[in-house]
């Protein structure tokens, strides 16, 4: 279930002061940390890149994480009047954190597109089964979540700490909305680490700039680009994001990838699309099973490969096999 915290309730939480938001800024990027007050991170120095091939750092400052009496980051430009992914994928969920904006397009969405209920949550789903496995079975204690969205069930840090509490978990959002909720509502266990950065998917370099100071890339990293490349419709950038992403992580790093596609419904969903690329400020695009398959070129593919989602290691089922959706990934290992 959703956490029930109404839009208003959250951002006047953070002017009010009753959320803490101890924040540092990064090369650019907003970053909240759930770890101790008053503590130090370690930040790579502004102009240091995070190089592709190691986990060699940069020369480093020490910055203070600061406590609830600091000036805290400006939440005036969550936008109402235009629709979000996030929220909208919030309300297919059936959330409450959306506005009637998101609503509208919504529906609209889903009259065309009545799959997309079952696409979002067959999503979410995968993320949660992805999750286990590289906690559990690949023994992965790093994750960076890029395209968080709206706090819901089952959500990166709380499968992955179930498995093992010290996992530790950094997510990536640029709405201030979702990383207002974030920040209040995903608390990490005592023994691991949650922490939030306010980064565009399009810029890689700041969000490892940012991530670095959690997760250490010399050693395995989960990356999970669930339901976000389809925003990125130009497929030579898509690719390159991915793979600049991949290239900072070491080896037996891997990639939790799924995005929609139009094999199973075809026009529907993409007549759906267009309603959806009129009204959005972020455009989404679908792409072939072959299209998101090479997004693992060079990784090693899990097993069962890149299927419909419901069809991605489902729980044991006595009724049969799930259906096929228009939502297709997979899980990949670096070498």
């Amino acid at each position: 279930m959703t956490p029930n915290v109404s839009n208003n309730v959250a951002n006047d939480a953070v002017s009010d002061g009753i959320i803490e938001e101890d924040h540092e800024r990064v090369n650019g990027a907003l970053c909240f940390d759930r770890g101790q007050k008053d503590h130090e991170l370690v930040a790579v120095t502004e102009g240091i890149g995070v190089p592709s091939s190691g986990p060699r750092r940069g020369a480093e400052r020490k910055v203070n994480v600061t406590d609830s009496s600091s000036p805290r980051p400006e939440w005036s430009n969550i936008d109402t009047t235009v629709p979000h992914s996030a929220r909208i994928w919030n309300y297919w969920l059936g959330g409450k954190d959306n506005y009637p904006v998101d609503r509208e397009v919504g529906e609209q969405f889903s009259a065309i597109f009545p799959d997309i209920i079952a696409v979002a949550r067959a999503s979410r789903a995968f993320n949660a089964r992805s999750v286990w496995y590289l906690a559990g079975e690949a023994g992965i204690r790093q994750f960076l979540d890029i395209g968080t969205g709206l706090p819901s069930a089952n959500n990166t840090h709380e499968v992955a700490q179930a498995v093992a509490p010290e996992c530790r978990i950094v997510y990536v959002d640029n709405d201030p909305l979702v990383l207002v909720h974030a920040r209040a509502l995903l608390t990490s266990a005592p023994e691991g680490v949650c922490q939030y950065i306010d980064a565009d998917l399009r810029e890689p370099d700041m969000i490892l700039h940012a991530a670095a100071q959690t997760l250490d890339f010399s050693q395995p990293v989960a990356l999970m680009l669930n339901n976000i490349l389809g925003h990125i419709p130009d497929d030579a950038k898509a690719y390159a994001i991915a793979s600049r992403l991949m290239d900072a992580l070491g080896s037996g790093s891997y990639l939790s990838l799924n995005d929609g596609t139009n094999v199973i419904r075809g026009k529907s969903f993409e007549d759906a699309i267009q309603i959806w690329n009129q009204a959005s400020s972020v455009p989404y695009r679908l792409r072939s099973i072959e299209q998101i398959t090479h997004f693992f070129d060079g990784l090693e593919l899990v097993e069962p490969g890149v299927v419909s989602v419901p069809r991605w290691r489902p729980e044991a089922n006595p009724f049969g096999v799930s259906a096929e959706l228009d939502e297709f990934g997979g899980v990949g290992r670096k070498p």
